[in-house]
């Protein structure tokens, strides 16, 4: 195989399955979908091509069709621990199953810059949160001390659901805090309910985006293709991470997973196009080819 064969083999093969795994990982750790880890490491790698970063909803259906798997596996951890409540994952699901449909068409109204711009500001507020919780140490509630009842699960779904629609997450990195907070919910099992409702709500959301990727001239073959070594490394991380939640420490790894998504926000943020990116490596007169269904070849719809 050539140079110029190989890096196109590390480009949609390689780097999605590191990014994957590594996505897993935090995903099973958090309770989150791994879309806040997906979605800046293919900004920051793969980069933009087109000046409305049209790329970046291609990123945001590839990453929801992962938080599949990476939710469903976590969720089979968190069950064989005992974590799961049915009692908050119904009525949550039953809210997120609309309201993310809500979403996805609301995010599709914009162009891909908007959608990286709000994503760059949410996971900054995210990372600040995560920082203030343990500097502060809030207390752990006692399962006994739920307040507000399905009313407040419902709220809470809809509002998930809608930023993980609108976003391209997973939406844990929502519901998670809220329901800590607000519901005075133990965090354990507020992660156990987050993986055992992502996994359903991220079906639908991934297939209506990759139905909707041709009117920003994206292929859904392509979003398929990133997802595909993405969602592999994912299925490795996520059953460990789900398995180190219930035996590590909770505050230091928030903080780590705070810093780090802290550092690739801001530099998902400053960073350039991919053309520029490609320019400076690739040797005069050579040009990076582009995948097949890919950006500058025509638009695919679902069958």
């Amino acid at each position: 195989m050539d140079a110029l064969g190989e890096c196109v083999a590390l480009e949609i093969f390689v780097i999605p399955l590191i990014i994957g795994l590594i996505a897993g990982v935090v995903g099973g750790l958090a309770g989150i979908g791994g879309s806040i880890v997906m979605l800046p490491g293919l900004a920051l790698v793969l980069g933009y091509a087109t000046p409305d970063k049209s790329e970046h909803h291609l990123y945001m259906a590839s990453a929801m069709c992962v938080n599949v798997v990476v939710a469903y596996f976590s969720k089979l951890q968190h069950a064989k621990a005992g974590a799961v409540r049915p009692d908050l994952v119904r009525p949550i699901l039953a809210a997120m199953c609309v309201s993310i449909i809500v979403g996805v068409l609301f995010s599709n109204v914009f162009d891909g810059s908007v959608a990286k711009n709000a994503l760059v500001v949410f996971i900054l507020c995210y990372c600040l949160f995560n920082l203030y919780s343990a500097v502060r140490k809030l207390p752990e509630p006692d399962a006994d001390h739920q307040r507000g009842g399905k009313p407040l699960l419902v709220a809470i779904g809809t509002f998930t659901g809608f930023m993980a629609g609108f976003l391209g997450i997973g939406g844990g990195i929502v519901m998670i805090p809220m329901l800590q907070l607000i519901g005075r919910i133990p965090l354990r099992q507020c992660i156990a309910a987050s993986a055992s409702i992502m996994w359903v709500t991220a079906i639908i959301g991934s297939t209506l985006k990759l139905s909707l990727l041709h009117t920003h001239d994206q292929s859904w073959v392509d979003a398929l293709a990133l997802a595909a070594p993405m969602g592999l490394g994912a299925i490795l991380g996520a059953r460990f991470g789900a398995w180190c939640t219930h035996r590590l420490r909770l505050p230091y790894l928030k903080v780590a997973i705070s810093l780090i998504l802290g550092v690739a926000a801001v530099r998902m943020a400053l960073g350039g196009s991919r053309d520029q990116s490609r320019q400076a490596d690739t040797p005069s007169g050579m040009e990076m080819p582009k995948r097949q269904g890919g950006v500058g070849s025509e638009p695919q719809d679902l069958p």
